[in-house]
């Protein structure tokens, strides 16, 4: 039996593809199969077999356009509602894949519905089996289960215990291949990727689903949540639909004065050159979300869902990856317009490092946009907490002078930072690693020292 798992960190998951050396399965593809086939093609299996553990609400799921090509089996909970045809499954159905035994295991607690697959070879009955979790029991944690409906939310929390420990009673050798984890925000708990083979046994003594008391592993969990990017909202219906199986929209080129068009309609206009590039220099009225693997992520999670997306970059590549990123959660044909030697980029704003920070003098009104759970570990004295994704919706509500914008590592401050500045706001963007501060012994505390309700936001750090 052959395991290859495929990265897909613009989504921050795996999609995994096994195989008997003719005959293969794919266990949760993205939108954009394209590495998949590639990954058959060069093993010389045929792929016969594709599921989904779940209806996913972080992703447009790939697989019923990828069974539909290859005239490939495609599973899905018999239970999930969809509009498509597919091979509805169950708890403890058996699927031949070639020489390969697919076991269905009823797993709920990520959603309703969710299901894993345990694989065996029927000829080597020595060699250990492997069960494709998905949402289920994940690296070090387990996969959240606030995201379907806030009522129910607890109750998919002690159906995900119990879904753990069924998968934590398979055989110690069993390999665990989830597909989340690894970035996106379906994890229950951030973790550390782990990029060798990770066990059943091994996380017997290290995951807390399989170590905790049912209350306190409830309990904890819950309490762990962080928020879910808006655009979450819109791919469970999508993926019901089988929005995946159609080609995206292609992208629609706009002249500069279109450019200028949307900028004054009010409209997104968001700039993927690197964070540095955009503060020395950017169209006025445009947003800076550089082009990297949580581009889209925070590309979805700001611009309100259907509005009209323009992208501005001066790289050909980089505005191709962007779509392709985009695509992958459902936004299809923004307008794209690719920046001249020759424009005027008129728009500035400072960028600082923490030893600037130090430098300067007088007060500060100190904007940290990390998450909640980061603020609470440790931020600056009398820092104003707003998440990046609230940048848009509350910026207006901060105090007046000039705001000293910073995250963890510069990249989420480069777009709040944006965000505001595009408000008219005076911003410095302080573009430096927080470990830096301990570095220079700038205070910190982890006392709530700023309410998020705008008549409390009015002193200066």
């Amino acid at each position: 039996m052959h395991v290859v798992p495929l990265e897909i960190p613009e989504l921050g998951n795996r999609c995994h593809l096994v195989h008997d050396g003719r005959q293969a399965l794919v266990v949760d593809p993205p939108r954009d199969t394209g590495p998949v086939e590639a990954a058959a093609e060069a093993a010389g299996v045929e792929i016969t077999a594709v599921a989904d553990t779940h209806i996913h609400n972080d992703y447009v799921s790939g697989a019923l356009g990828l069974a539909r090509r290859r005239g490939a089996d495609y599973l899905v909970s018999a239970d999930e509602p969809v509009s498509f045809e597919r091979v509805g499954v169950r708890d403890g159905d058996v699927v031949p894949v070639g020489r390969l035994e697919v076991t269905v295991l009823a797993t709920p607690g990520h959603t309703r519905h969710h299901q894993s697959f345990l694989v065996r070879h029927l000829d080597q009955p020595a060699t250990p089996a492997a069960v494709l979790s998905g949402g289920s029991l994940l690296h070090g944690t387990v996969g959240r289960t606030d995201l379907v409906d806030e009522q129910l939310t607890e109750a998919l929390a002690r159906q995900q215990w119990a879904s753990a420990r069924l998968l934590g009673d398979l055989a110690p050798g069993t390999l665990l291949l989830p597909t989340h984890g690894f970035g996106s925000f379906c994890a229950g708990a951030s973790t550390t990727p782990s990029y060798g083979p990770v066990t059943v046994g091994e996380q017997r003594t290290t995951n807390p689903a399989l170590t905790v008391p049912l209350e306190r592993f409830v309990a904890d969990l819950v309490a762990g949540y962080g928020p879910v990017p808006s655009y979450y909202d819109h791919m469970a219906p999508l993926n019901r639909a089988g929005a995946g199986r159609a080609l995206p929209r292609p992208a629609r080129p706009v002249t500069a004065d279109e450019v200028t068009d949307a900028v004054l309609a009010g409209r997104w206009v968001v700039d993927l050159r690197d964070r540095a590039s955009f503060a020395a220099g950017h169209l006025p009225g445009t947003v800076s979300v550089e082009y990297g693997q949580q581009f889209a992520t925070y590309v979805g999670w700001l611009v309100p869902w259907d509005d009209d997306l323009v992208l501005l970059c001066d790289r050909p590549d980089d505005i191709q990856s962007a779509l392709h990123d985009l695509a992958a959660i459902g936004i299809d044909g923004p307008g794209t317009h690719l920046l001249a030697p020759s424009t005027p980029l008129t728009a500035t704003y400072r960028r600082a490092t923490w030893q600037e920070f130090l430098d300067a003098a007088g007060p500060k009104v100190v904007v940290d946009v990390r998450q909640r759970d980061e603020y609470d570990a440790g931020h600056l004295p009398g820092a104003l907490h707003l998440p990046v994704q609230d940048a848009d919706a509350r910026g207006l509500e901060l105090p007046s002078g000039e705001l000293w914008v910073h995250c963890r590592s510069g990249y989420r401050a480069g777009v709040a930072a944006s965000v505001l500045h595009r408000m008219g706001r005076s911003v410095v963007h302080v573009d430096d690693a927080w470990e830096r501060v301990a570095e220079l012994a700038i205070p910190t505390t982890t006392e709530e020292q700023a309410s998020l309700r705008a008549s409390h936001w009015g002193g200066a750090a």
